[in-house]
């Protein structure tokens, strides 16, 4: 099994997590596909999305991997007028990660992270490791708690 800084980070602070690898399709890195190939359900696979505030920069979100992200509900919480996507070439180097690999675990620089509500309504969310095919199961709660500890408590 492959592990990522992700792993690493969660082992250091002494976070139970499970690593979940699957075959990647290049051509498909949509989060319907690794949820598919896991055999989980795609509304507990949490896509990991890189945006930008007109006021605070840099924002990063995870949200059910079929859903949509609000923009406007996300200005609204992070305390924006307006939130945009950040362009995709632009993802890998602002968090070190490579369009479809983006783990909230282990990016570069301490930025806000925004985890869907949804996140609760399970034992266990699954997010990316770092590395295409390659996902951390854990406890939404651990994963907050682990983000809160790396970024300076950033995490929402």
């Amino acid at each position: 099994m492959k592990k990522t800084n992700a792993g690493r980070i969660l082992d250091r602070l002494g976070i139970d997590y499970q690593m979940l690898e699957y075959a990647v399709d290049e051509a498909d890195l949509s989060a319907e596909d690794a949820a598919k190939k896991m055999g989980k359900p795609l509304e507990q696979v949490f896509k990991t999305l890189v945006a930008r505030g007109d006021k605070t920069g840099v924002l990063i979100v995870s949200i059910p991997g079929g859903a949509e992200l609000d923009l406007k509900a996300l200005a609204k919480v992070s305390g924006n007028k307006k939130v945009e996507m950040v362009p995709l070439k632009e993802v890998q180097k602002l968090t070190g990660y490579p369009r479809g690999a983006v783990s909230p675990l282990g990016i570069k620089s301490a930025y806000p992270y925004y985890l869907d509500q949804s996140a609760y309504n399970f034992s266990s969310v699954i997010v990316s490791a770092g590395a295409r095919g390659v996902q951390i199961m854990l406890s939404p709660h651990d994963l907050v708690s682990a983000l809160d500890a790396v970024t300076g408590d950033l995490a929402r």
